[in-house]
């Protein structure tokens, strides 16, 4: 028939989607020494990614780093934390597990010859490394990187290593007891239908909690590469800025890294969101600090 126009639905994009420019870092005194910042290879202009599906449908990958783990970093002793059952070790209550995850996740800042960049990050152990998106910390360049804490504390950030291949970078800041290390799921034990919450800097609003569900563990998709790589699908709202920011269950347990989302050409979140799976996340980084 003639007269209806084409077909519209949503499509993947995927140039690397930005939170607003910070502007000029706060003036108040130099940033805190901690040894010279290792060099990140620069980007160039943003790509777009070839379509994963049919339609129009776009992913778009968000401004923030990956990293995490599976299994149960230090400080837990195999016991269910509060208010789980014996059966599923998962709590009912989502307030608990942002409680839980809030003090492990930062914001992360980059500074750039335009301003500046953000997204987010977590704690990947008690050594002061924190796991983030490559995309994050190599925005237009690169330059040197800050994050911030829950506290408000802004530490002076060195990038360990980044994997473009994965879309994971690895950052070190001094430790600190007021950075709380994540506990990392085990993607084994994780169902589709079961809640999530994604925590992070969506816009540059810190300490932001979204709660979705696991909407599909497997989901072909191009992240940070030519290859498609399976990544974890949930309808938690996640928008720029969110980037590098843990997907988390309802026990406080990195589920994966936030990195991308798909739109209806070219708008916000409408409710399909990719995360990195934590057992990829976990591989890359311990690499990365192992060579750093």
């Amino acid at each position: 028939m003639s007269g209806l126009g084409y077909p519209r639905g949503p499509e993947f994009r995927s140039p690397h989607l930005q939170a607003p420019p910070l502007g000029p870092f706060p003036p108040p005194g130099p940033w805190p020494p901690v040894g010279p910042v290792a060099p990140v290879a620069p980007v160039g202009r943003r790509r777009r990614w070839p379509l994963v599906v049919t339609g129009a449908l776009t992913v778009v990958v968000l401004s923030a780093g990956a990293g995490g783990a599976a299994g149960y970093l230090t400080g837990h002793d195999g016991s269910p934390p509060p208010g789980a059952t014996a059966t599923s070790g998962i709590p009912s209550d989502l307030v608990a597990a942002a409680s839980r995850a809030l003090p492990g996740v930062v914001s992360v800042q980059v500074r750039t010859g335009s301003g500046g960049a953000s997204g987010s990050g977590f704690v990947f152990d008690d050594r002061g490394h924190i796991v983030t998106n490559s995309h994050v910390v190599t925005a237009e360049g690169g330059g040197p990187v800050m994050v911030v804490g829950s506290d408000g504390r802004r530490l002076r950030a060195e990038v360990v290593g980044t994997d473009p291949s994965s879309d994971i970078a690895v950052l070190r800041v001094d430790p600190s007891s007021a950075l709380r290390p994540l506990d990392l799921a085990d993607l084994d034990r994780t169902r589709v239908g079961e809640p999530v919450l994604a925590v992070g800097s969506p816009l540059g609003l810190s300490g932001t909690v979204t709660a979705g569900i696991v909407s599909a563990l497997d989901r072909q998709v191009r992240l940070g590469g030519a290859v498609r790589q399976t990544a974890v699908q949930t309808d938690a709202s996640i928008n720029p800025g969110n980037s590098g920011g843990p997907l988390v269950n309802a026990a406080g347990a990195v589920v994966g890294v936030n990195t991308a989302i798909a739109t209806l050409e070219g708008g916000g979140s409408i409710g399909i969101g990719f995360a990195i799976p934590v057992d990829r996340v976990r591989q890359v980084a311990t690499t990365l600090i192992a060579g750093g």
